[in-house]
């Protein structure tokens, strides 16, 4: 579009954080400017912008004019809120329209104040692609900035930790260029939030803004295991990288399934196991009995008349034993695996519902076992040095996707049904991978994958991670969700019946 008054929309889709007691809590329950507190026309701009808030699609639209951002003051259309200490701020962006000014601009700002003269840090995305990390470190002074290799990247992340500020970009799909940013020394107290700047005092812009997260990170002495921060549980359609908040939590939440015919999510929670519903809304908590130190290894079987779960067993030390039950919680659970032989950690019931497969201690180290349901016979499908986990039936039953690190780092690996033929799926540096999880056509493979900094054989709590999405058959897998996450996201099946949609849980203090 060429006219004078040039409209470009930016919708996003956001997930923020505020205060809540409740130990879950239904998105969609924020104000006018959902997550965020208020919107304002930094610097008296000539064209005043507005926004609007879609509570049901968790999108916003942001109309932005101003001179420019630059030099000693600012004019740029503002949906912010107010954060303290560390955060991550991360949304998926793109302009709409060609644009009238190659350097109209789009991103994340956090100031010390609304004057338009205000200290800030920017990540900045540029209309011709320039992306950089702008800053001004006093009020009314000139503005820097740091350039990016990237160019016109479409996913944006800024983040502040310890006083020092990270900006990564990347295209959709590919991992993040990082540009890193010290000696800039805001206030702890800052505004954070979107802007749109038109680089053109008669001119509206406009963008698309999607996935948008505003994240509190745990605190850097956080003891795993004791310490938990908050929980959202999200929806995705793979296809598009479209996100969904359904509802937040105060607690830890764990380890979604899809059930139901779609129409439920099971999910666990302080030891115990819930159902959430997506007509209602409503979440109901599952009868198991006595087993109520549950893990996050709970597993329906393909037809879901069985619910495998992974609890505690206090008359065994408090091993992870595996127990079977029926899933609406009528009948006790029974107990699969023996005493006194070590802890299991389930992870698949195959097709047929005669078997399932798990992570085991046994002779001193972990390996992939199955059991005969019927007679509880155990057989031991791998044996190497290191770890393999996360074992998972395809839908046909003929093989067992699980990751492993016996070639070096936490790769998948594909192996047929009775153990033998193990093959190599992932093979990069970059990532730790862990839980296989294949779609129920059969054709793709979603997981997680962790950063190369954590330690050998681990699969921690609270790290930027992401999920990628791979052919059953092995291939170049691609990003499909950047988080704030780890143990507890994704560690069972987590896929809807149409092969399109995933659940997993992201965490935010």
């Amino acid at each position: 579009m060429k006219k004078t008054l040039l409209m470009v929309v930016l919708t996003v889709s956001l997930l923020g954080f505020k205060s809540n007691t409740k130990p879950f809590e239904k998105m969609g329950i924020y104000g006018k400017y959902g997550i965020f507190d208020h919107q304002i026309n930094i610097g008296d701009p000539t064209i005043k912008g507005t926004v609007s808030y879609d509570s049901e699609s968790q999108e916003y639209t942001i109309q932005g004019s101003g001179f420019n951002m630059w030099a000693n003051n600012d004019e740029f259309q503002y949906l912010y809120t107010s954060m303290q200490g560390d955060f991550i701020l991360r949304a998926r962006v793109r302009f709409i329209g060609e644009g009238v000014d190659p350097h109209r601009k789009i991103g994340w700002i956090v100031r010390n104040n609304l004057r338009g003269d205000s200290p800030h840090v920017n990540a900045s995305i540029h209309g011709d692609g320039l992306t950089s990390l702008q800053y001004r470190r006093a009020p009314g002074s000139e503005t820097e900035q740091i350039v990016s290799t990237d160019e016109a990247p479409d996913v944006v992340q800024l983040e502040r930790r310890a006083g020092t500020y990270y900006m990564s970009t990347a295209k959709f799909g590919q991992p993040f260029t990082t540009v890193e940013l010290k000696d800039v020394n805001l206030r702890n107290e800052v505004f954070v939030g979107l802007y749109v700047c038109s680089h053109n005092p008669e001119v509206i812009e406009k963008a698309v803004f999607s996935n948008v997260r505003i994240i509190k990170p745990a605190a850097p002495d956080f003891q795993p295991y004791r310490d938990y921060i908050g929980s959202t549980m999200e929806i995705m359609n793979v296809e598009t990288g479209n996100r969904k908040a359904l509802f937040n939590s105060a607690h830890s939440i764990q380890a979604p399934n899809w059930v139901n015919q779609d129409k439920e999510l099971v999910f666990n929670s302080n030891g115990f196991l819930y159902r959430y519903s997506f007509e209602s809304d409503e979440i109901s908590q599952i009868n198991t009995g006595f087993a109520v130190n549950n893990n996050n290894d709970h597993v329906f079987s393909f037809d879901e008349t069985i619910l495998g779960i992974s609890n505690h067993n206090q008359d065994d030390s408090g091993r992870s034993s595996i127990y079977l039950m029926n899933p609406q919680g009528d009948s006790l659970p029974k107990k699969i695996t023996k005493d006194g032989v070590g802890v299991s950690y389930l992870h698949s019931i195959s097709p047929d519902n005669k078997r399932i497969i798990f992570t085991a201690e046994r002779k001193g180290k972990f390996d992939i076992y199955g059991v005969d349901i019927a007679s509880g016979e155990e057989i031991q499908l791998t044996d190497t040095k290191d770890l393999d986990d996360g074992s998972e039936y395809s839908p046909d039953g003929k093989y067992i996707y699980f990751n492993s690190n016996r070639t070096g780092n936490m790769h998948l690996w594909r192996m047929n049904a009775d153990g033998s033929n193990p093959v190599q799926l992932t093979n990069d540096t970059k990532y730790k991978d862990w839980f296989p999880h294949i779609s129920p056509d059969g054709k793709w493979i979603v997981f997680i994958s962790f950063p190369p900094t954590i330690g050998f054989g681990e699969h921690p709590f609270y790290q930027h991670c992401t999920l990628r999405l791979m052919s059953a058959e092995g291939g170049e897998p691609k990003i499909i969700g950047y988080l704030y996450g780890g143990q507890g996201t994704i560690n069972v099946p987590s896929w809807a019946k149409d092969s399109k949609h995933i659940a997993f849980v992201t965490n935010s203090d």
